[in-house]
Order: C-alpha cells, then sequence, then structure tokens
C-alpha cells in the first residue's frame, strides 16, 4: 500500500527530475554532497519524494537530445522561497558500480553526458558510485511549501518539516514497462535479470 503523506525528499536536478517524471530516466547515480556527513553517500530512506534543484545543471553537461528540457526549465527564474514537489519514489534497488566500462555501458539509461556520468565515478575514486533504480510516482497535485534555511547546499536528503500530502499516487510507467527497464538498465551491467 502505497503512503498519503511523506516528510524525507532527495535532491536532484529539476531537469532529472522531470526525466524520472516522465518516464525517461528510471535511475539516478550518486557519491555524495560536500555537505553529507563523511561527505559520502548513503541510501538513509527507501521512499522520497523528489526534490528539484536548480543549481549546477547546464546545458553542455545533458546529451544534446534533452537540452532544450534544461533550457525550458532555466527560461522560468528559479523559485526563491517555495520548493514544489509533483513526484515520489520508491527505491526499487541499489546498485553498485567502480568502473568507467560500467558507467559507459548504463549511457543509453540516462540523460547526461557520458563525461558529466563519468566524472561523478571519478569523484572520490576509492568509493563506489550508487546506482538508484527508482520507481517513480505522480502526486495527485503539487504541493508547494516553504524553502527553509536548513533546506539548501550540497547535501542529498533533506528532511521537511511539515508532511507533504501525496494525494492518490500514479506511477509514471506502467508495472510491465518498468520492470522491462529495470531489466535493460542490468542486462547493460551484464546483471542476471530475474525470472517472473
Amino acid at each position: 500500500m502505497l503512503p498519503n503523506r511523506c516528510q524525507t525528499a532527495l535532491k536532484e536536478w529539476a531537469v532529472t527530475v522531470d526525466a524520472l517524471g516522465q518516464g525517461t530516466q528510471v535511475l539516478l547515480m550518486r557519491k555524495g554532497g560536500i555537505h553529507e556527513e563523511g561527505k559520502n553517500f548513503r541510501v538513509l530512506y527507501p521512499e522520497f519524494l523528489l526534490y528539484p534543484t536548480y543549481e549546477h545543471q547546464k546545458l553542455d553537461l545533458l546529451k544534446p537530445s534533452y537540452q532544450a528540457n534544461l533550457a525550458r526549465t532555466l527560461a522560468e527564474p528559479a523559485p526563491k522561497d517555495t520548493i514544489t514537489f509533483s513526484y515520489w519514489a520508491k527505491l526499487a534497488e541499489v546498485m553498485e558500480i567502480s568502473q568507467q566500462e560500467q558507467v559507459d555501458r548504463l549511457s543509453k539509461h540516462f540523460i547526461w553526458t557520458n563525461a558529466y556520468a563519468q566524472s561523478r565515478l571519478y569523484w572520490k575514486p576509492m568509493l563506489a558510485l550508487s546506482v538508484m533504480l527508482l520507481r517513480v510516482y505522480r502526486m495527485e497535485q503539487p504541493v508547494t511549501a516553504p524553502l527553509l534555511p536548513e533546506y539548501p547546499g550540497c547535501r542529498s536528503w533533506v528532511d521537511i518539516l511539515t508532511d507533504v500530502p501525496l494525494g492518490t499516487l500514479k506511477p509514471v510507467l506502467a508495472e510491465k514497462e518498468f520492470q522491462r527497464r529495470v531489466d535493460e538498465v542490468k542486462g547493460s551491467l551484464g546483471l542476471t535479470v530475474g525470472a517472473r
């Protein structure tokens, strides 16, 4: 059963949140933020809101076919005092990768350039890169909450001080299509796909 409220959010570029929300992408790759404890990323929660951020996203970090999506996002001024949540996600699986070849094989499954994805791998090279497979749901209505001083900064996880009502959640991809996409991601890494 899906929840009807949530207080935990994972920060990600607004253009990537949009790709997840449109079903274009089902994965995130993370290593950590400057202000994370120990500067390492850890999957702290299995379910969370997707918190769109506007810092650091640049056209040259996206594949050309997705640059227009960012241009549309950048055309509107970034909200200064509020944050709007439109999507909630459930973690399906986490895999760890540590080789450039693995990142390259995932290229068709994400909107970023290969060079940008590789830069995530090479930051703190002794640590593995977490690949999170997410089942994303559209909230019944977008919810706008105040942007509090403790939310900004280079950290992945944010505890939203007010419960965010989710309403009736609708998956952005049907179960069969989502599973097909997960199998493709895992297949790109040479992992065995479970029989169903």
